[in-house]
């Protein structure tokens, strides 16, 4: 009897055992459990053929079972599942076995559940992923909403800096520019104007901080020179207060029409307001962002004289310059005037219609100033160039045999030459050259350059003027021409014999 208790007793060792495993399987991989549920069908066979081969032992069970006072059955699972077949019958249920002696309870194998290995493997694999899936789905957001706001800082900071740098005026050009105030300008006005010329970059930034410093609309009429590098309050202060350099000396001078800009540079220096080699060579390097330089040659002509590189282009003109000013502003008063007057009237569309360039119309414009004293015999000289520009199969065969263009070439550019050019001297000398020169001989007013974009229509090719009575008489024919010369000549000579003898008159006069 003690054997076949012990023999029970080994049994219900066993199935505990196969319990706590079957537990333990829950966190183990699939691949562990289905083993090991393979290993405990495998062992309850082997008990189902022991237990059947033991009669003795299943009779002394019953009997004691018979004896026993009913047990308390824990219902753990109302539809248990059969893990095992009875050996002695060949049935998939599992014999009942009696737990350990002294046991209160009698637990049957249909009392004790076996949790399906499969669902619990799909449960755990199903939680896995779900929390994996939340986490993927998750990263990305936060990488994107990372990169957006260090993106948005960055942005932030290059505007901040961009800013900063105009307001104090940092990295920007130091040229000094020339803005004109109009009467009654506003911040606004003010704002944009700046903003057009290129002293400043943000025209709301400007008008901010001029607010700011309650400088709104107080700004002085009049010419005043500012450049990009300064301050938005150097130019505020530039704008709004009389600086002492509006309290220099002023010198008013007047440039007469036809003067060439080596005679205008003379006497600028003459009045103290620069030196003239400082002025020719500010005069000619340009660059001072007006629109009519857009309109200049882009190809560099050797034989254009380049101390008259910018010839033609200082406007004759009343203008008020201060003593000692420096040669840029004075430049830039006068290109100034310029781009103003040549702007006005639609001259420069009439120009591209006429299909002339800025530089030949000044420079044709400039010969007429020379040749005619006023608008009328201006407008017949420029018709009387324009028919041998466009005629060269006439007798003139396209020279212009312009007495100034000779002059010029002579006297102003052959003398300020350090080496000899005759090609040069040659191109400007329209009785040697075809055509128009290669650069104006005098500066221009606008009656001439109105005369040259009113083209004329006249027969007339030739124009002979005499000098003292200031008229002028044209021709068709050279033999024309010549006929009239002569008598121009006589007529000159004639006045000349006259003033003589009153000139002897007044000289005896004075000695009596």
């Amino acid at each position: 009897m003690t054997d076949n208790n012990d023999m029970i007793n080994d049994i219900l060792n066993q199935l505990d055992k196969e319990k706590a495993e079957s537990e333990n399987n829950n966190a183990n991989p699939a691949a562990d459990t289905a083993e090991k549920n393979d290993d405990q069908l495998s062992d309850t066979k082997d008990f189902g053929r022991k237990f059947a081969d033991t009669p003795d032992i299943s009779a002394a069970a019953a009997e004691r079972r018979s004896e026993a006072p009913a047990p308390v059955r824990r219902n753990i699972s109302s539809s248990p599942r059969p893990v095992g077949r009875a050996a002695s019958e060949g049935s998939h249920e599992r014999p009942q076995v009696s737990q350990r002696p002294g046991s209160q309870y009698h637990i049957s194998n249909d009392d004790v559940p076996v949790r399906n290995i499969a669902a619990v493997k799909r449960n755990t694999a199903h939680h896995k992923k779900k929390k994996k899936k939340k986490s993927s789905n998750r990263l990305p957001g936060v990488l994107i909403l990372t990169v957006f706001i260090f993106g948005l800082s960055i942005c932030l900071s290059l505007v901040i800096i961009a800013f900063g740098k105009d307001v104090l005026g940092i990295g920007k050009d130091d040229s000094t520019k020339m803005i004109t105030i109009p009467e009654g300008a506003t911040s606004d006005d003010v704002s944009q104007l700046l903003y057009d010329e290129g002293i400043i970059n943000s025209p709301k930034c400007f008008r901010l901080f001029s607010k700011l410093r309650n400088d709104s609309d107080n700004y002085l009429a009049g010419e005043h020179f500012v450049s990009p590098n300064m301050a938005y309050e150097t130019i505020i202060k530039n704008l709004t207060t009389y600086e002492d350099e509006e309290q220099k000396e002023s010198v008013t001078i007047t440039f007469v029409e036809g003067i060439n800009i080596f005679e205008a540079a003379d006497l600028l220096q003459e009045q103290g307001v620069c030196n003239a080699s400082d002025f020719i060579y500010a005069f000619n390097a340009g660059g001072y962002g007006f629109d009519f330089e857009e309109e200049l040659p882009k190809d560099h002509n050797p034989l254009k004289f380049a101390d008259g590189r910018m010839e033609g282009y200082l406007f004759p003109d009343t203008y008020t310059f201060t003593v000692d000013m420096e040669p840029e502003q004075v430049c830039q008063k006068i290109y100034y005037n310029f781009n103003q007057k040549i702007s006005d009237n639609n001259r420069l569309k009439r120009m591209k219609e006429l299909g002339l360039s800025l530089d030949q119309l000044i420079t044709l414009a400039s010969i007429v100033q020379k040749e005619a004293p006023f608008r009328e015999d201006m407008n017949h000289v420029a018709g009387v160039f324009w028919n041998r520009l466009e005629k060269p199969e006439a007798e003139t065969a396209g020279f212009l045999q312009s007495d100034p263009t000779s002059n010029y070439s002579k006297y102003v550019i052959k003398t300020r030459l350090a080496v000899p050019n005759k090609e040069m001297i040659d191109a400007y000398d329209t009785y040697i050259s075809k055509g128009l020169p290669p650069g104006a001989i005098s500066n221009p007013g606008l009656d001439a350059i109105d005369a040259v974009l009113q083209k004329m229509q006249t027969d007339d090719f030739y124009f002979v003027a005499n000098i003292y009575t200031r008229e002028t008489f044209f021709t068709k024919t050279l033999d024309e021409h010549n006929a009239k010369e002569e008598e121009v000549k006589a007529a000159v000579a004639a006045y000349e014999a006259e003033q003589a003898i009153l000139k002897e008159q007044e000289e005896a006069n004075a000695a009596e």
